[in-house]
């Protein structure tokens, strides 16, 4: 299939995207756990265990973005369909991390040494999501690809992650209520295991686009 000069333009703004997409969510989840782990914030912790997830997504939407590009309407690959199925088996155990911890946590009362780090962290995460969603739907409705426009909408689950940890973290440091961080954690849970049915789904092409380009 001939693609024209300004499609070929959009694809690798896509490609470029997918992979600011892999190398901030890796970076992200290396500083989420450092400091999630020297602040004992369990909710930042659980954000930089999430990051590392996306990261094995975002490489399975870089492969999907180059196949769609040199062979639109090809099938999903094999290297696409692991990395989802890796995904949603992540987020599936990050749930049950999460949950386990942040049961343990309210039990015994625990409570962060800070969110600072969280809140930080939280507004850059936002920022650039926002970004990512805006240009990955332009390109997505440029190319008339449901595969790049699921791939938005990924993001923004991600960006309600982002806003999930800036509340906790605002709240807890404005209040220093103790069982706030529990509770951004089992929202984390929440969110992971939503994520993680998604990517089961995505895995066996069932209502997500993701194997179909238009």
């Amino acid at each position: 299939m001939y693609l024209s000069s300004q499609d070929q333009r959009w694809y690798r703004l896509a490609f470029a995207l997918a992979i600011l997409t892999v190398v901030y969510n890796l970076l992200e989840g290396l500083v989420s756990v450092w400091f999630g782990v020297a602040d004992e914030s369990l909710t930042l912790f659980g954000f930089g265990l999430d990051s590392f997830i996306e990261m094995i997504s975002g490489l399975g939407i870089l492969a999907m973005v180059l196949r769609i590009w040199r062979h639109p309407g090809a099938p999903k690959g094999r290297f696409e369909k692991t990395a989802l199925q890796i995904t949603g088996t992540g987020f599936y155990g990050l749930t049950a991390i999460l949950s386990v911890m942040a049961l343990y946590n309210l039990s015994t009362q625990h409570k962060p040494e800070t969110t600072l780090a969280g809140l930080i962290i939280a507004l850059i995460s936002i920022s650039l999501m926002w970004l990512l969603i805006h240009y990955k739907t332009q390109a997505g409705v440029a190319l008339g690809s449901e595969a790049i426009l699921a791939d938005a909408k990924c993001a923004r689950v991600c960006m309600y992650m982002s806003g999930l940890l800036l509340l906790s973290s605002l709240i807890y440091s404005l209040s220093g209520i103790w069982f706030v961080d529990s509770l951004g954690a089992l929202g984390l849970a929440y969110l992971s295991f939503t994520e993680g049915r998604e990517a089961f789904a995505k895995a066996n092409g069932a209502e997500c686009g993701c194997h179909t380009v238009s």
